[in-house]
């Protein structure tokens, strides 16, 4: 407990970066990954080929290898001068995007195909369609697996702290490198974690139970 008490400033640091690490690219991801997730089941062959490249590419690419790419490459040729949180926010989400993108488009593919062409048939377009009526079918289908993805999401963005961002996991560095005990250290940072993630499948399980009353 001393070791909590003794370093709560950067405890509380660290706790707070890594909550507003995982926000910022949980919201890129779920944007990004509904607009490819769209592009994937598109009647428009180029969209369908640049949603699967997008997949393809990101779930086979190393997170560590975007995180080098977003820190050292990005600002050099795109945006010069970009903080380090931002950038570490862009490779979490452009990564992540692509696992929400699967879990929706599985969702998708759940929703009978009839109500696609019923949907066509009174003149709505292809958006449309998808927005007014599919996407909100696919919801519950698709909570479930997103809330695996977040809560590794959270896990992940301790990458972030080997990139000059403030989380939980370079909290544990900065103090092992002081010479405080490692086993404490590891114990409170492990239990920030665990609320975080705890409190993301806490707001799943609620929206869950809302989508099957609704049903």
């Amino acid at each position: 407990m001393n070791v909590l008490l003794d370093h709560l400033p950067q405890f509380r640091d660290g706790f707070i970066g890594t909550l507003s690490i995982t926000a910022a690219s949980a919201v890129l991801a779920l944007v990004l990954g509904l607009l490819i997730a769209g592009f994937r089941v598109s009647p428009v062959p180029p969209l369908r080929f640049f949603g699967t490249l997008w997949v393809t590419l990101l779930r086979n690419t190393p997170l560590t290898l975007l995180f080098l790419v977003s820190t050292f490459i990005v600002p050099q040729i795109l945006f010069p001068g970009m903080s380090p949180f931002l950038l570490a926010a862009l490779a979490l989400g452009f990564y992540t995007s692509a696992f929400v993108c699967e879990a929706v488009r599985s969702g998708i593919n759940t929703v009978p195909l009839g109500q696609a062409e019923a949907a066509r048939s009174i003149g709505m377009t292809f958006f449309q369609t998808l927005r007014i009526i599919i996407l909100p079918q696919a919801t519950r289908t698709v909570l479930p697996p997103l809330s695996s993805i977040f809560i590794a999401l959270t896990k992940n963005s301790a990458i972030a702290g080997a990139f000059s961002v403030t989380e939980l996991f370079g909290v544990q560095k900065l103090l092992s490198d002081k010479g405080i005990d490692i086993i404490p250290t590891f114990f409170w940072v492990a239990c920030s974690y665990l609320v975080i993630t705890f409190s993301i499948s806490g707001i799943f399980r609620v929206l869950e139970r809302r989508m099957e009353v609704a049903r």
